[in-house]
């Protein structure tokens, strides 16, 4: 096993521990959707913001409660890469294990002509909302700021009109993209903006978060002082030299 799938193994046991949070937190897209069920576009965008609010607040108290275990770690020869795809790897499977289940339940619930695309239309919000929850928690010292900030953003995404070019700076506008794509039938446009907007979101957060990772943990003063008692455990010990 890899070191990256060590780090996803003991990401998703620590997560699992919560169950209670887990469950209130995952049934939440359902209040979303129910909602607005009377209409479909509505409450496939409305499942998706709660889906990608969700993991989200998962990747958040997930990197808060690693910040404690990255430098023994780190010490234990793991590189901040491995670090953070191991802990990405993990909110993306539990992530898309959740996000197929609702997918199942909007594909009997609703007329849909293109399922296809609402299922990567809840794929790309779980690609978002993962490295969004990680960057959250390296950038806020603890949850309850985290939480918060990420409140303020998902309620942000709700009100503000798509339609505005401010609105692309969100971190899920490409799912109100292929979400019109899917359900309204429009022109492949919509799909094009919404891969492109999602993709480059993915990568932009994934990268911030690793780079902020990285200062994290070379700012560490502990890793300096155990290399520094390590140097000195191999050196003779200066009274047997000067002891005649």
């Amino acid at each position: 096993m890899t070191r990256w799938l060590t780090v996803a193994e003991m990401t998703a046991r620590d997560l699992t521990r919560r169950r209670a949070a887990l469950g209130l937190l995952f049934t939440l897209p359902l209040a979303f959707y129910l909602a607005r069920h009377d209409r479909t576009g509505q409450s496939i965008r409305f499942a998706s913001l709660g889906l990608g609010f969700a993991v989200s607040t998962v990747g958040l108290f997930a990197g808060t409660a690693a910040k404690s275990l990255e430098p023994r770690l780190r010490l234990g020869g793991y590189r901040t890469r491995e670090l953070v795809a191991g802990r990405l790897g993990a909110l993306l499977a539990i992530g898309l294990t959740v996000a197929a289940l609702y997918l199942a339940i909007i594909l009997v619930d609703q007329p849909l002509r293109r399922p296809t695309i609402i299922a990567l239309e809840l794929a790309v919000t779980i690609a978002v909302a993962a490295p969004l929850g990680l960057l959250l928690s390296a950038v806020v010292p603890r949850d309850l700021e985290g939480t918060l900030l990420l409140i303020t953003l998902v309620g942000v995404q709700f009100i503000m009109d798509p339609v505005e070019h401010a609105a692309r700076l969100l971190p899920f506008w490409s799912m109100r993209e292929l979400g019109t794509y899917a359900v309204d039938l429009t022109d492949a446009g919509y799909l094009r903006r919404g891969l492109a907007h999602g993709i480059a979101t993915t990568i932009l957060l994934t990268a911030a978060t690793a780079v902020l990772a990285t200062l994290r943990l070379r700012r560490r003063p502990h890793l300096r002082l155990s290399a520094f008692e390590a140097t000195r455990s191999t050196r003779p010990s200066g009274s047997s030299l000067t002891r005649k």
